[in-house]
């Protein structure tokens, strides 16, 4: 009969991780007790040869056992670290309600026990994707000295931008994730739960019922956390308690950050990047061409974390690579390193919207404005690009959306050369539109010699009244802050900047009415305007780090 630890080295093995030289025995079910008395459970891997090795916490609302198990626990003890896999409140065993994104003193009182274990070695470490990367950010700048890593993966201190993109509503990464937590009862459950879970969200979204209604369509019934987001903005207290993006400054724990330029976090993990630099501390940071719950990047991080730990905990620094900084660069299909980001040399380009769809670096002549109408009861939809477990490829061509009348589209030439983008993307419009309560939707596109157009970042805004002020002529300049990119446009593609007003159902659709987004119902179309004049030049800004570039403007 094959053994308990031969079964769990194998999984390790399944699963595209290397198991590490250690045999490893596992507690079950440990009690930790949390501030109020409610009773959390937790399980402990340990190298059977090591005595109080440093530790690993992992914190989960996606169960403790299977997969989780195996990378989290199995994986770290087999290579010399004991592993607490804890289920937060409210499940696998755990108890008390589960409260979304409420993971601080939870997570305090589990340091606290830790501390008091007799196996406890004195140092201890956190790893984990998304909302395991989230509860580290939630004590990392209280937990002490004795937390000596961290190490975290697709997240970000605060997700209230995230829900909230640009002021927009993030529907259906919002519905996934209240299905997929609603629904997941046991170790296994993520497996099916993970497929299902899109495809019960799309269905609701497609339903045509008020926003405050998709959340019982999709997991039969209501979510307490989904109505919260609804009726709370970012500007709203609800966040102030679930926001630690002002204590990320604070925390001298060497931190590793892994992103991927289709996640739905990615911009605020710079954020969280930008703000430790700030403050002289130097995190290492890995960004792949993987979206949210992509496996290869689940994969990859936990060898990552292996020797990010190794390093800071068992003064074992020879697994770790010359530079912080590690990159994916798209189109060239190449890994880049760097000592920084925004990475050294890049310089800001303004490409300008131009009359006749064209799109180039020269001032724009006058022109007259573009124009299309914005349908909410027939919305812009949303073809490809940062998703949480959406069944949408992040990388899509982009035709079919292009051809529609509710998005403009400008087009570079032809490059003669190549040029690279590695770095922030910002657009600058000069808008006017009919409605006061309006989105615009920006997407920057590599066009291959085939016309394939492919899609490399977006960003969104919402507009409300005084947001911004309109000048005397009605016309209104908006920020559009885009998710970063590293990509090569190569010599015989073209650069293309969409425009659009709608990217549904990645974000809720705006009615126009400034009704609340949980209950409109009444929905107005919008006529929308884009301006490339002197007088308003309307503007993508690309980070270009290297070549020349000479499109042929037409």
């Amino acid at each position: 009969m094959v053994s308990v630890g031969v079964m769990r080295r194998l999984g390790v093995t399944a699963l595209g991780l290397r198991n590490g030289p250690h045999r490893v025995t596992v507690e079950r079910d440990l009690e930790v007790p949390a501030a109020d008395g409610v009773t959390l459970l937790a399980d402990r891997y340990s190298p059977v040869d090591v005595e109080r090795a440093p530790t690993v916490l992992v914190r989960s609302p996606y169960g403790r056992r299977g997969p989780f198990g195996l990378m989290c626990g199995q994986g770290f003890a087999s290579h010399g670290f004991q592993a607490v896999v804890q289920s937060v409140r409210g499940g696998f065993g755990s108890g008390g309600v589960f409260e979304a994104l409420d993971e601080r003193e939870d997570g305090l009182a589990t340091i606290e026990w830790l501390r008091s274990q007799p196996w406890f070695g004195g140092t201890f470490a956190m790893h984990g994707p998304s909302y395991l990367g989230y509860v580290q950010w939630a004590v990392a700048a209280e937990a002490g000295p004795e937390l000596k890593a961290l190490s975290m993966q697709v997240t970000a201190s605060t997700f209230r931008d995230a829900v909230n993109v640009g002021g927009t509503f993030a529907l259906e990464s919002a519905l996934i994730w209240v299905d997929l937590t609603a629904r997941m009862k046991n170790s296994l459950s993520g497996i099916t739960t993970g497929i299902m879970s899109p495809r019960r969200a799309r269905r609701a979204t497609l339903s045509g019922r008020p926003l405050a209604e998709l959340d019982r369509l999709a997991t039969g019934g209501q979510q307490r956390f989904f109505q919260d987001l609804l009726v709370n903005g970012p500007d709203t207290p609800f966040w102030d308690k679930r926001d630690f993006s002002t204590t990320v400054s604070q925390v001298t724990a060497p931190v590793n950050m892994t992103g991927g330029w289709y996640d739905i976090f990615l911009p605020w993990q710079m954020k969280d990047y930008a703000a430790l630099r700030a403050a002289g501390r130097r995190p290492y940071l890995t960004i792949g061409p993987w979206f949210h719950a992509d496996q290869r990047m689940m994969r990859g991080s936990v060898n990552d974390s292996i020797a990010w730990f190794r390093a800071h905990l068992l003064d074992d620094p020879s697994g770790l690579r010359a530079q912080p900084v590690r990159l994916f660069v798209t189109g060239a299909d190449e890994w880049r390193e760097f000592p920084d980001w925004p990475v050294p040399g890049m310089r800001e380009e303004r490409w300008h919207l131009q009359p006749a769809g064209a799109l180039s670096p020269g001032e724009p002549p006058e022109s007259e404005p573009d124009s299309y109408r914005y349908d909410p009861n027939h919305p812009t939809p949303f073809l490809g690009g940062p998703t949480l477990l959406g069944e949408t490829h992040p990388s899509t061509d982009q035709r079919r959306l292009e051809r529609r009348r509710d998005v403009l589209t400008y087009t570079s030439g032809v490059l003669d050369d190549d040029l690279e983008v590695i770095g922030p993307v910002t657009a600058d419009l000069h808008i006017r539109s009919n409605r006061e309560h309006t989105d615009f939707v920006v997407r920057l596109c590599d066009v291959t010699p085939e016309g394939e157009s492919l899609n490399l970042c977006e960003g969104m805004r919402r507009l409300v009244p005084g947001s911004p002020e309109p000048g005397e002529d009605g016309v209104r300049r908006v920020a559009v802050e885009l998710w970063p990119v590293g990509h090569r446009f190569r010599r015989g593609h073209r650069v293309r900047v969409q425009v659009a007003s709608g990217a549904y159902p990645r974000v809720a659709r705006n009615p126009g009415t400034g009704a609340p987004i949980g209950t409109a119902t009444e929905m107005l179309t919008a006529d929308q305007e884009i301006f490339h004049a002197p007088g308003h030049p309307s503007a993508i800004t690309l980070p270009v780090v290297s070549g020349g570039v000479s499109p042929d403007v037409p």
